[in-house]
């Protein structure tokens, strides 16, 4: 397009004549190029639009008011390459510094959000994040699958605020649970450790939704603390419903405000049951007249018993019904129990390969 642009210019300077004033328009060929390539691309199109310049200067007599023209025309585009050689390159090296930034925050982002198992004995599992923040794969949300040898422990938890805050504290919470998934007997010492990590992060009104989950082995049961975080949902051939407690406990970072300790409970958890785990950034999610998404009456929930293809039809429908990306971060995880497969007296790797995306 520059070059282009260079030789229309002198083109129409030779039909038309001098009295137009064509000949300054050569400097819009260097100018473009500035903006769309790099330094050696915009000194290849200013050399063209300053040699059309010369040509036209020897082409009149020298003391003419073309040749005056053709003075700053030449000093016209011999400026807008030179500055436009320095913007360029600017903008190639902010371009290389990004790139490593880039890489930097894609690391970060793996370290908090680790992929988790497909599959544990005939416990499939399969999570999808939609993030809020452009250009990021992370946010206020958060998801961790742990494999002991006796249990599969999970939790699902959503921030309060957004931003960087909003990350250090997932990150708080996400390690806080990965250190206790392993070593503490029951979800309630779990939730305790992790409220005592986050007593040392928060605020007095800060707090994380979350909802944890045991699967035990062999038995066909799970058990479910939620913490002020949305109820599951059970899917199934009618609607999908809520599974889990009825009467919700405070928030993580909140327990100081009672002393009534957080008790789990157990719930039948048989081969073929399907449990939807996620933030309220899905089931809050608004069309452009301002109506809630409406999660349990979705199209996708019909999608049969394949995790993976479940969750991303699910986070499809809810991206295609907003109209953009979403106003607030969603976390899915969706744990199916498959009726052809048994669990395993002892777990595998806890990271086994071929992690959902």
């Amino acid at each position: 397009m520059p070059f282009a642009i260079s030789v229309g210019a002198a083109a129409a300077r030779l039909v038309v004549g001098p009295g137009w004033g064509l000949l300054p328009l050569l400097i819009v060929g260097p100018a473009i190029a500035a903006a769309l390539g790099g330094a050696a691309y915009t000194l290849a199109a200013g050399a063209v639009a300053l040699g059309a310049v010369m040509l036209f200067d020897v082409r009149i007599m020298h003391q003419s008011v073309s040749h005056h023209q053709t003075i700053v025309a030449f000093a016209g585009a011999a400026g807008v390459t030179a500055f436009g050689m320095l913007a360029a390159r600017h903008r190639d090296e902010r371009t290389r510094e990004l790139e490593q930034v880039k890489i930097v925050a894609e690391a970060a982002q793996q370290v908090l959000l680790r992929p988790v198992p497909r599959q544990v004995g005939p416990v499939k599992l399969a999570v999808r994040y939609l993030s809020a923040s452009y250009g990021a794969r992370v946010g206020g949300d958060l998801y961790e699958v742990a494999v002991t040898p006796d249990h599969v422990r999970l939790i699902v938890g959503d921030v309060e605020g957004k931003g960087l805050p909003a990350v250090r504290t997932a990150a708080v919470v996400t390690g806080a649970f990965r250190e206790a998934a392993y070593e503490e007997a029951g979800l309630p010492a779990i939730v305790a450790r992790i409220e005592a990590s986050l007593a040392r992060e928060l605020g007095e009104e800060e707090f994380v939704t979350a909802v944890l989950a045991e699967i035990s082995r062999p038995d066909d049961k799970i058990e479910l603390i939620s913490c002020g975080h949305p109820a599951p949902l059970l899917l199934g051939a009618g609607q999908p419903r809520p599974f889990g407690p009825e009467v919700s406990a405070l928030p993580l970072g909140l327990g100081h405000l009672c002393a009534a300790p957080r008790i789990p409970v157990t719930l039948t958890f048989e081969p073929g049951d399907e449990i939807l785990f996620y933030t309220d950034g899905a089931s809050e999610a608004r069309d452009k007249a301002g109506t809630f998404f409406p999660l349990t009456g979705c199209a996708s929930m019909r999608a049969g018993h394949d995790p993976d293809t479940l969750v991303d039809r699910l986070s499809d429908e809810i991206t295609r019904y907003v109209g953009h990306a979403p106003e607030d971060d969603i976390a899915l995880l969706l744990v199916y129990k498959d009726p052809d497969l048994r669990m395993p007296a002892l777990a595998a790797d806890p990271l086994e390969p071929g992690a959902a995306k």
